[in-house]
């Protein structure tokens, strides 16, 4: 299969050739100075921040302006190298929280560097880097040293609800826990996908914070993406991860943004009122619905 560019995808939505993600964002955070739209701000890791990994790769994030418009503007606070913990013992989420806005929206997604064994006296080049969580979905702790320093490690569940719950609390509109990304989905010559066990970790969180009648919701953005990858076929996909299996070029990091915005539309939330691109136009590009029952909080 030859490689597409995502350029006539993007033109298809009224997409000049000149704008750009950074140029786009640009233009539309003016455009937030000058009339009330909602932010959407965006947390998680390499797979979604901007530049990506760096060398040439780049997050999903970084394209989910083009499916809101002038709707909302979207801030892509997601830094690479980043599990849970560590973008809360760095303060990320509280800069998310001082910033927010009464009806603005915040998307979380976690899981590609939260894997991993604690390890006593880590730093944030050594050992597990800060990242990994404590064991366990409740109130678990665990006590290390890193970076010489007594840190009390929490779970990942604590960790999502924590900031979710900081966000609702401060007027957010609602809450969208996202599954992580998949890796290259045709890495071993074959499709193949399987949830990562933070996927539940994320539908556990979503559901104990009251899912959709608290605001809180599920998008199932890996299995999206992997059902994207799985339709670009192998040849294409194997181009799009240049460094490693886990960080996308452009082209690959917008299928994953388009892959969110199906998974958003497919569910219940409010947000996807805003967005302008149709659910039947990405489905013909990225593949259908996914099935769900009625106890998914979608």
């Amino acid at each position: 299969m030859k490689l597409q560019s995502s350029l006539p995808y993007l033109l298809g939505f009224g997409v000049t050739a000149s704008a750009l993600p950074q140029s786009l964002t640009e233009s539309h955070r003016g455009a937030a100075s000058r009339a009330t739209v909602p932010t959407i701000w965006v947390a998680g890791d390499s797979t979604t921040a901007p530049d990506g990994g760096h060398n040439g790769t780049e997050g999903w994030g970084q394209y989910l302006q083009y499916s809101f418009g002038t709707n909302a503007r979207v801030n892509n606070s997601a830094y690479a190298g980043r599990s849970a913990r560590s973008f809360t013992r760095e303060g990320r989420f509280d800069r998310i929280a001082q910033a927010i806005q009464p009806g603005d929206w915040v998307i979380i997604e976690f899981g590609i560097n939260d894997a991993g064994t604690l390890t006593n006296g880590s730093t944030s080049s050594t050992g597990d880097k800060g990242r990994p969580p404590c064991p366990g979905v409740g109130d678990e702790t665990c006590t290390v040293i890193f970076n010489n320093v007594t840190e009390t490690v929490y779970t990942f569940p604590h960790y999502i609800k924590t900031a979710a719950s900081k966000f609702l609390d401060l007027g957010a509109s609602g809450i969208i826990i996202s599954e992580q990304l998949p890796t290259n989905v045709w890495e071993s010559g074959t499709y193949t996908f399987k949830q990562s066990r933070f996927a539940y970790y994320d539908m556990l969180s979503v559901l104990e914070l009251g899912g959709p009648s608290a605001h809180v919701y599920f998008v199932q953005h890996g299995s999206y993406a992997a059902q994207a990858q799985k339709l670009l076929g192998k040849e294409v996909v194997d181009k799009e991860y240049p460094m490693d299996h886990t960080h996308t070029a452009p082209f690959l990091a917008d299928v994953h943004s388009q892959a969110f915005v199906l998974g958003l539309k497919c569910g219940t939330s409010p947000l996807a009122g805003l967005v302008v691109n149709a659910t039947a136009r990405i489905e013909m590009e990225r593949g259908s619905c996914l099935p769900a029952n009625a106890t998914l909080p979608i």
